[in-house]
């Protein structure tokens, strides 16, 4: 394992830990409209290292290791931080932008820097195969992340399960649009496929005001 991705692992499992236990300590650092609105920015990125359980916990970090490693191993320890936070942030960011009229709205965990480092993982090496489940028949990654990004469009407009789409789909758009710029050559191997999802991500923008929640 690399010593970044380990070292994302032990941060995101103390940090979490000390949340399963303290209130106040996980009321301070999750995001929240209300308190992001009013100025407090850090929650945009702290939100990201607190989990709900060991599960939620687990999952996440589960591919991270899985989908980090190839990362690591294309870009090196900087640009893939750059590509963790960044995806993170632009999970958040997304999020914020959906829900901005709904002060109470929170929200936590690594999911948008996750799919940030999945999609990148994709477009590095589109043939990887990948299960989306209930489907139980492994799929070709630009087939997956297809998948992934209409799944969490769908999941945030008919608001499928207690999960923070919004913060998945930013992250898998902050992935793609990162791995573009620190590997470009990535767009003349898969034409087909990055444009598949540049297509949707630009209809995400021109449209995303579709996909609010109705009150």
């Amino acid at each position: 394992m690399s010593q970044i991705i380990l070292v994302l692992i032990v941060v995101n499992a103390l940090v979490s830990y000390k949340g399963f236990n303290d209130t106040v300590f996980f009321d301070r650092y999750k995001f929240q409209v209300q308190k992001i609105l009013g100025g407090d920015k850090l929650r945009m990125i702290s939100s990201g290292f607190l989990h709900a359980d060991w599960m939620h916990l687990g999952f996440n970090m589960y591919a991270l290791y899985l989908f980090g490693k190839v990362g690591v191993a294309n870009f090196g320890t900087v640009y893939f931080l750059l590509i963790y936070f960044g995806s993170l942030l632009a999970g958040s960011m997304y999020s914020l932008y959906q829900h901005k009229e709904d002060l109470y709205y929170s929200a936590i965990g690594a999911s948008g820097a996750v799919s940030g480092v999945i999609f990148s993982a994709i477009m590095l090496y589109p043939e990887m195969r990948l299960m989306m489940l209930p489907i139980p028949i492994p799929l070709p990654g630009y087939v997956f992340g297809i998948g992934y990004l209409l799944y969490s469009i769908y999941g945030m407009k008919k608001q499928v399960g207690n999960v923070g789409h919004s913060a998945h789909l930013g992250g898998a758009v902050g992935g793609y649009l990162l791995t573009l710029v620190l590997r470009p050559s990535v767009l003349a191997n898969n034409p087909l496929m990055i444009g598949a999802i540049g297509v949707i991500i630009v209809g995400l923008f021109l449209f995303g005001d579709k996909l609010k929640l109705n009150k």
